[in-house]
């Protein structure tokens, strides 16, 4: 009987050392998460100036290690990988296409963000949208870990999907 008592006593003190820790994991405050949004555009617009600028060594410097971006059917994994296969995208004076978020959510955790917006080519026509993840690091940095693009919106010009 007390080994009995004894192993329901340590259920219980489990169960509430996860519940414990299950409290921890409270959502941020808006602001604090309007915050983190600010911060994720940001760091999508800086992205995006490594196109524009032809710099693929701070384009590589975005991404996760693990990060997976899709080109077509292919799928790109690591961020040498996608280095590689982007580094034709880097070659000329003029970038072949550029991309600005008009939208950002970040979880309430803080610790995965989307940033979505429009890809348009030289010319200004909108040609796609891209849709990227974003991983906070444990510095506060934030990679890229998903990539995927996608029809433009109707609204931007381009047909529904």
């Amino acid at each position: 009987m007390q080994s009995r008592v004894r192993r329901v006593s340590g259920i219980l003190v489990v169960m509430s050392g996860v519940m414990l820790l299950a409290g921890c994991g409270s959502p941020i405050p808006p602001a604090a998460n309007a915050q983190l949004q600010d911060q994720v555009m940001a760091a999508e617009r800086a992205f995006a100036v490594t196109m524009a600028q032809r710099d693929r060594e701070a384009f590589a410097g975005f991404l996760d290690p693990e990060a997976i971006f899709y080109s077509g059917r292919n799928v790109l994994r690591g961020r040498e990988q996608v280095t590689a296969t982007w580094g034709a995208y880097f070659e000329g004076e003029e970038a072949p296409f550029s991309w600005e978020p008009d939208s950002v959510q970040v979880l309430d955790s803080g610790t995965l963000a989307l940033s979505t917006g429009p890809v348009r080519d030289p010319s200004g026509r909108v040609i796609a949208r891209y849709n990227s993840i974003w991983r906070r690091t444990p510095g506060g940095d934030w990679k890229i870990v998903f990539d995927k693009g996608s029809p433009p919106d109707p609204v931007e010009g381009g047909a529904a999907p």
